[in-house]
């Protein structure tokens, strides 16, 4: 049997990030088609991604295991994944296009052209692609649901940065800092109007608590005070994340 190689292993791992893990399957379509440019059969890809779910603490406190025949090189990818996703992340991007045979896969950026040669043009590719990369990996995570209402329409979804991406460069990319909200309570959350606390509470500042009830907004609002977030099946956040909303940008 052909031993995968680190690109392939790589691909593998970013095909785990995007997918739902109860929806894996041999009939995927994302792993058939990576099956197909990768010359190895969608079982095969299947059971590699099950590999990279026997590392991941999280869905083991769901009670989902993953597969027990992993590799040396699954573990080395996966500890540099969660080491440096900033780099990793954009990496493994390419590795998919380039296996692809074109480069529309990771430049789906209108009017690119438009940039500057150089620094600034691949500066904004690699933002753009990681950004596609974080969404992708957040709304799997969490099943296409919003967090804090359940809502599913994938297309009102947005994968907030818990710790804004403009403050912390070395975790922008990491999933554990993101989380799955709609686009109203995405607005909230970065203004401080909402937050999560490290032990998932969802809390709502009292600028909105003390503004006169409405139906609709208490539905919003204020019924969601003390409530608690839906937590990922993967990447859940990490509290130290957490811990930084409340205190920098939450409105108490």
């Amino acid at each position: 049997m052909k031993l995968w190689d680190r690109d392939q292993t790589m691909v593998a791992l970013n095909i785990y990030c995007k997918i739902p893990f109860n929806l894996v399957s041999s009939k995927h379509p994302e792993i058939v088609q990576i099956a197909k440019i990768l010359d190895r059969s969608p079982n095969s890809v299947k059971m590699k991604i099950g590999n990279f779910g026997s590392f991941d603490e999280n869905l083991k406190r769901k009670g989902i295991v993953g597969l027990v025949n992993t590799s040396k090189l699954d573990r080395e990818v996966w500890d540099e994944f969660n080491n440096n996703w900033e780099e990793l992340a954009y990496e493994s991007e390419l590795l998919v296009a380039k296996f692809l045979g074109h480069s529309a896969y990771i430049l789906e950026i209108p009017d690119i052209m438009e940039f500057r040669e150089g620094r600034e043009k691949a500066s904004i590719i690699k933002t753009r692609v990681n950004q596609n990369f974080f969404r992708s990996t957040i709304l799997a995570s969490y099943h296409n649901r919003c967090c804090i209402t359940g809502l599913n329409i994938p297309k009102l979804l947005v994968a907030s940065h818990i710790i804004p991406w403009s403050k912390s460069e070395k975790d922008r990319m990491d999933p554990r800092n993101g989380l799955c909200l709609n686009a109203l309570h995405d607005k909230a959350f970065d203004k401080g109007l909402i937050t999560i606390t490290p032990e998932f509470k969802i809390l709502v500042s009292s600028h909105l608590l003390d503004v006169k009830p409405e139906d609709i907004f208490e539905k919003f609002f204020h019924d969601l005070n003390g409530g608690k977030m839906i937590l990922p099946d993967r990447f859940v956040p990490r509290k130290e994340f957490l811990e930084y909303h409340n205190k920098e940008i939450f409105i108490q």
